[in-house]
């Protein structure tokens, strides 16, 4: 049965064009493949970089819109006032020496996000074999190492996502749920591709932005026409 939805799918795409982003995200809902299932949209971005030097390293975070759909569990290693501060703003698990025991001898890993405080960076970095494989890491770079720990776990649970370029220079990202409607995710996306663009490593030569595709979680993906993306960033 999965097949011949997945064929059907496949009518409404041109495997060969490369779509706007107005015409892709109008298609992505026709793509829907599960009745059951909310699927998830995601989108898979091929950048000009190699990712082996730190300098070309393209690693960020962005506050979509419209969420993403997900309801995301955040812990927060954090003492006194700031423990506080991330409790108040709705953090699943906040501590410290007790945190990082929990995860190192019960191997507790139900969560999504990691946000820490930098006075306590040097004892959280004793979970770095564990929680660095996993993308877990707390890391300034991405706001999860910060004293507003309040505000790093407002927007983690508002719709806030970690993105890195991958070894082939491949970021992908979740963009939200195919409920939420071409409009939606289109806006979504857009705030992705504006970070993404403005994070370009200045050693970064030749084509940044090589190739963009959507799908959602089981259907077949659309092509995006970089040029468009790349135009309107340029503008700016």
């Amino acid at each position: 049965m999965a097949g011949k939805k997945y064929k059907k799918a496949l009518e409404h795409v041109d495997r060969e064009k490369k779509y706007s982003v107005e015409e892709a995200f109008s298609i992505l809902p026709k793509l829907k493949i599960s009745e059951k299932h909310d699927e998830t949209v995601d989108v898979a971005i091929r950048l000009g970089v190699d990712p082996k030097h730190a300098d070309q390293m393209v690693r960020g975070a962005v506050s979509l819109p419209h969420g993403t759909g997900k309801s995301s569990r955040v812990v927060v290693f954090a003492k006194g006032d700031k423990a506080k501060e991330a409790q108040e703003a709705g953090a699943d698990a906040v501590g410290a020496e007790d945190l990082v025991e929990k995860i190192t001898k019960e191997n507790w890993l139900e969560f999504d996000s990691a946000v820490a405080t930098p006075d306590l960076m040097g004892l959280v970095g004793r979970l770095g074999r564990v929680l660095g494989p996993r993308g877990l890491m707390p890391n300034p770079k991405v706001g999860t190492v910060t004293f507003d720990v309040g505000k790093a776990v407002r927007e983690l649970k508002g719709g806030r996502i970690e993105f890195k370029a991958e070894k082939a220079g491949v970021v992908h990202a979740r963009l939200g749920k195919i409920s939420f409607g071409s409009d939606k995710l289109r806006d979504n996306a857009w705030a992705l591709f504006e970070l993404i663009y403005k994070l370009k490593p200045s050693t970064s030569k030749g084509s940044y932005l090589k190739s963009v595709a959507v799908s959602t979680t089981h259907s077949p993906s659309i092509k995006i026409d970089v040029n468009e993306v790349v135009a309107k960033f340029a503008e700016a």
